[in-house]
């Protein structure tokens, strides 16, 4: 008999422990060819509220509760099935009986599809056998109990503090500059709890907090209006919008700070004349926040393997960097001997997690290695198919849903060149600041990103500022065209990467230090 909550709060995970795992370790094995499954839970507490040119917008304070499941089975041939369900306080009483139910349902789809799949490989020939079981590449086994790191517990925070909070600094916007035609300021805080259970013995329970903040403003110039936004956050309560966050490779101001710069960079910004674009490839120099963009978009996606393998082609792309499982870049030189991008969500920023969602261990991948690209972000299946290590980056946006392969904190990695001296090195270029709007080919095999600031350089001095203006490149001859990266690494948080069909949102780290190469300047943004 389980003790049950008469709510809904992160606290349900302890009451319902012991009976996930049993179901996973235990009723799951005893339907008809069962060879694996897992189970997710997720309870999260969160409150958020916002602001509009001074005036409050709206507020809410909500919970979240949902499992999923992952059943692989079949007789000759094996298949996964999943299963998931948003539950709600009247699902308390009845959980087991909900958890068994969607444990069945997985089963079934597993069954089915295992069934065709068996089918198939006996009707189409060397089409046919070309479809593989569906197979898991071994990790090690853990239990774990991770608690979330805060100052100011979220569910502790008041609404009324928030709402006071975003309506305050959205009036602090409005009154910087009569330019500033528009403002909206809103912000989240909310502490999730995750539990993972396996019938190979895994049970690994883990709490995080998140707060985050954006702030999106208009300016009017002399050239039209100007429309910025941007994100603040990190895995921390309430404290980070108060105090920010500021470590070795993070710089968070107060969430004041934050909105009020924005607006003031907009202002600027807007006054800008367009961009008069060359008609040849320059020298840019790029600031680490447009570099993490560039990251993000054009080595951090196209190194997630499940789109590597085509699981993504018909609504996201491909990946430049994966063709064939024989005509691929792994072992190839991708990019210039100073470009080193990793993956790393043990690092201190918003992609962090110990144990991704089929409890593989979080470590550290190396995409490029001075230049050479070495390992993709995988799953246990896909790490399967390539026959390497399983590296911890499946994760779902919510446990209804099938997890993905996402990146972590993925960045550029810094370099030796003083980013001041990479200025003024430079006799004729452009220097890019901020990121606005990326554009990406299929395969992500070209890119054209727009940048917030666009300043001329000239006998190594920043010159004209521009608004408008984008850099367009073909992805390998960018990188291979870098010739320094700078020692002022930094990570932004980055709580928008939209993946997958239904879509996914997912928060993650990206960065980079200053950078600097070869490519297109153009108007546009």
């Amino acid at each position: 008999m389980i003790n049950m909550p008469n709510r809904v709060t992160t606290d349900v995970i302890d009451s319902i422990k012991d009976m996930v795992f049993s179901i996973a370790t235990e009723y799951a094995k005893r339907l008809p060819n069962t060879r694996y499954c897992d189970i997710r839970v997720e309870v999260d507490e969160g409150k958020g509220a916002g602001a509009e040119n001074g005036n409050v917008k709206g507020s809410s304070e909500d919970y979240g509760f949902a499992f999923g499941v992952r059943v692989i089975a079949g007789r000759r041939a094996t298949a996964a099935g999943y299963f998931g369900q948003l539950l709600g306080s009247q699902d308390l009483d009845n959980l087991p009986q909900v958890v068994r139910e969607g444990v069945r349902h997985a089963h079934r789809r597993a069954v089915e599809s295992a069934r065709r799949k068996e089918a198939a490989q006996g009707r189409f020939g060397a089409l046919g056998r070309s479809l593989s079981d569906a197979t898991l590449a071994p990790i090690g086994i853990r239990q774990a109990t991770i608690p979330a790191t805060f100052v100011q517990d979220p569910r502790a925070v008041s609404l009324e503090k928030m709402v006071r909070t975003v309506t305050e600094i959205s009036r602090q916007v409005a009154g910087l500059d009569s330019r500033l035609v528009y403002n909206a300021v809103a912000a989240t805080s909310s502490l999730v709890r995750e539990l993972f259970c396996s019938s190979e013995g895994a049970s690994i329970d883990q709490s995080y907090a998140q707060s985050e903040g954006i702030a999106f403003v208009v300016a009017r110039g002399e050239h039209g209006n100007l429309e910025l936004y941007d994100f603040t956050g990190h895995q921390r309560g309430w404290e980070i919008m108060e105090d920010g966050y500021r470590t070795g490779i993070m710089d968070l101001p107060d969430f004041t700070t934050f909105a009020t710069k924005l607006a003031l960079d907009a202002v600027e910004t807007a006054e800008a004349p367009p961009l008069d674009a060359p008609d040849k490839d320059v020298v840019v120099v790029m600031d680490p926040h447009y570099a993490a963009l560039v990251c993000h978009e054009v080595l951090g996606h196209p190194s997630e393997l499940d789109r590597a393998l085509k699981y993504e082609t018909a609504y996201a792309g491909r990946s430049w960097l994966f063709r064939t499982l024989q005509d691929n870049q792994i072992g190839k030189q991708v990019g210039s001997p100073i470009l080193n991008v990793f993956s790393d969500p043990s690092m201190d920023a918003y992609g962090h997690f110990m144990y991704d969602h089929e409890g593989t261990p979080a470590r550290r991948v190396y995409h490029v290695r001075n230049g050479v690209y070495e390992e993709f972000l995988n799953s246990r299946q896909t790490a399967a198919i390539l026959g390497v290590e399983p590296n911890g980056s499946f994760r779902a946006t919510d446990a209804s849903v099938v997890p993905l392969i996402r990146m972590t904190n993925t960045v550029i990695a810094a370099g030796e060149s003083d980013p001041q001296q990479m200025v003024r090195d430079v006799e004729h270029g452009y220097y890019v600041s901020g990121h606005r709007i990326p554009s990406v080919a299929e395969s992500r095999e070209n890119f054209r990103i727009s940048a917030v600031k666009v300043y001329e350089i000239r006998n190594g001095e920043l010159g004209q500022l521009y608004r408008n203006g984008s850099v367009m490149s073909d992805s390998r001859d960018f990188f291979m065209r870098i010739d320094a990266a700078g020692t002022d690494f930094r990570v932004f948080p980055i709580p928008n990467c939209g993946k997958g069909q239904p879509m996914q949102a997912k928060r993650m780290g990206n960065g980079g230090p200053t950078i600097r190469s070869v490519a297109r300047v153009v108007r546009g943004g």
